[in-house]
């Protein structure tokens, strides 16, 4: 059993090891390739995240899902940038909107160069990525647009906020869907479809990516509570300090309605103050961080991992179902 990759996926046939591990090798050229312009400033700002490295998650599961067709299509390495491409120009977009000062474990771009060279670089990566994408087929270019439209449609409906009489549980499910499992259920698409996997198993994985995607963001949510900067790459608390309700937040002001204890009030309280302020951040992070909200939103995430799970069961027993199984268990093994 190998290693493959920076998620740390354990591959057990040592022939899709090799196919994962050329497949990977293979999308990192291209994003370099495709980061490139004339202009070296441009160059650097739009590599700064391709080279502070990241798990790979969207183009190991294209890898993955290509197993069940042919996985040497021409189709699938450019698929698997432009979903690559898509999520890391939304990493620059999501640091100038959260003002956050570290990603991956390096400077973000605002912090280093600013609002509107991080925002521009976003925009470069997207433009790199629609290009990719008009060689891969009308069908191709339909399913990320409408995949891109449910992520901003996410974000802005985070932004808003749940409306008047939705329970916010619900509503944060739909950001999730939306922000999250909208690309992840790509990936698993374009691996399928490039691969020319029949409609079923296409069907069957994009599914899965919808809901291992969902599962992941809840491990996101618990990781930014419960981790230090060297586990998770950022500034734990991120979104804490921003205000926006996770899900280990939401639990908490669930058991603030269903029980109304005075600890778990004072907790609501604290969170709903200014959290810019070092020291009250560095409060409210700790006590959340053994507060038995923190353990349900880590039940959240093994419920939509096992979703995950058994949404394969239609498919076929191999190596690369066994992967993709195993790849669930790793989503919930970053929750705790």
């Amino acid at each position: 059993m190998t290693v493959v990759g920076p998620f740390g996926l354990s591959v057990r046939d040592q022939a899709l090891e090799a196919d994962v591990q050329a497949g990977l090798a293979a999308v990192e050229e291209g994003l370099l390739e495709a980061t490139k312009s004339e202009v070296p400033f441009i160059t650097e700002a739009a590599q700064h995240l391709v080279r502070a490295g990241g798990k790979r998650f969207r183009p190991l599961l294209v890898t993955l899902a290509a197993q069940f067709g042919d996985p040497y299509a021409p189709g699938i390495v450019p698929s698997a940038v432009v979903v690559e491409l898509t999520h890391l120009a939304t990493l620059y977009h999501d640091d100038v909107m959260d003002e956050a000062d570290v990603r991956r474990g390096v400077p973000s771009a605002n912090s280093r160069w600013g609002n509107s060279v991080a925002v521009l670089t976003g925009d470069f990566l997207f433009a790199r990525a629609s290009h990719i994408l008009a060689d891969l087929g009308p069908e191709a270019v339909r399913i990320q647009a409408e995949a891109f439209e449910r992520l901003v449609t996410g974000q802005i409906l985070e932004t808003a906020g749940p409306r008047d009489g939705r329970d916010p549980v619900d509503h944060y499910m739909d950001v999730l869907g939306g922000k999250t499992g909208s690309l992840i259920a790509v990936a698993g698409r374009f691996g399928a479809m490039m691969s020319g996997a029949d409609e079923t198993v296409v069907d069957v994985l994009t599914q899965y990516g919808e809901r291992l995607g969902v599962a992941f963001q809840l491990a996101d949510d618990v990781l930014d509570i419960a981790s230090d900067s060297r586990e998770s790459g950022k500034t734990p608390g991120t979104d804490l300090r921003e205000g926006i309700p996770t899900m280990p937040v939401l639990r908490l002001h669930e058991r603030v309605k269903r029980l109304g204890l005075a600890e778990d009030i004072a907790l609501s309280e604290l969170l709903a103050s200014d959290l810019t302020d070092d020291a009250r951040h560095a409060e409210a992070l700790a006590r959340l961080r053994v507060h038995p909200a923190l353990e349900q939103a880590r039940r959240d995430t093994v419920r939509y991992a096992e979703d995950a799970r058994a949404t394969l069961a239609p498919l076929p027993e191999c190596d690369a179902k066994a992967a993709l199984v195993e790849l669930c268990d790793a989503v919930v093994h970053r929750a705790g």
